[in-house]
């Protein structure tokens, strides 16, 4: 079985394939710095045996992280309760098997990388990743398979926490979608703004992205918030649940031939 790891921002996630590719446990952990591999493993040893998932049954791993601070952590975590040597995302002898047209490849974040080579490897390129994390970004995939680059704004939560910061008199929503456009309170006006301002921005960004690389184009939203906004809008082909997992999985099993 393989562990795959996915160290984002917010949270950590862990994840168990059986050697068939299928997913047998997911959990998720805050993205904590001072958390040591002692603690990861303690408390990953309980989740895995609520599932009936046995530590020895792990005989590889891979993870991918934009916290340069855990990878120490996860890879002794790795090492100590696995007994296996991760391969992390981003190490040169770790094969994509897509090349980065970018200025410098060294910038792509991890999670990014993963969702390049998942969205070439499944969908028709060129293919354009929408991914809601902590920063809510764009990926592009031309039709040659090839790494375009992206576009990185800020995330839907960071949006709201500093309007609530920065105007004393806005308080914390909750992210869905309003009623009505027109907000007649404060809470549906910040709702409303915050919902169809995303919906807007999708719109718009795709639609300048199709015009640069070209209309046909297939457009995959991922990230926790991604099947709130794909419902919404004409301009998100698919929601793909587990992205990041899902390239993980792929760069893995390209690194074994």
């Amino acid at each position: 079985m393989l562990l795959a790891i996915d160290s984002g921002n917010t949270n950590i996630v862990f994840a168990i394939f059986n050697d068939d590719g299928e997913l047998c446990g997911e959990w998720r952990a805050a993205s904590e710095v001072n958390r040591t591999a002692d603690e990861f493993g303690v408390w990953l040893g309980h989740l895995m045996q609520r599932e009936k998932l046995v530590r020895s049954d792990i005989t590889s791993a891979i993870l991918a992280t934009v916290v340069p601070a855990n990878l120490t952590h996860l890879k002794s975590l790795c090492q100590h309760y696995f007994d296996c040597e991760p391969l992390v995302v981003g190490d040169p002898s770790v094969k994509l098997g897509i090349e980065i047209l970018v200025d410098n490849p060294n910038e792509v974040g991890a999670d990014r990388l993963c969702n390049a080579v998942y969205a070439h490897e499944y969908y028709t390129s060129p293919v354009t990743v929408i991914d809601f994390g902590t920063a809510t970004s764009f990926d592009i995939v031309d039709a040659q398979g090839n790494y375009r680059g992206g576009i990185i704004s800020p995330g839907i939560n960071l949006s709201l926490e500093a309007l609530h910061m920065g105007a004393a008199q806005l308080p914390r929503v909750a992210i869905e979608r309003p009623k009505n456009i027109i907000g007649t309170g404060t809470v549906s006006a910040m709702q409303s703004g915050i919902f169809w301002g995303y919906i807007s921005m999708i719109e718009g960004m795709t639609k300048r992205i199709k015009q640069e690389v070209g209309d046909q184009m297939n457009i995959v939203a991922t990230g926790g918030l991604a099947s709130i906004f794909t419902n919404a809008t004409d301009a998100i082909d698919v929601w793909e649940e587990n992205l990041t997992l899902k390239g993980l999985l792929a760069i893995y099993r390209r690194n074994q031939t």
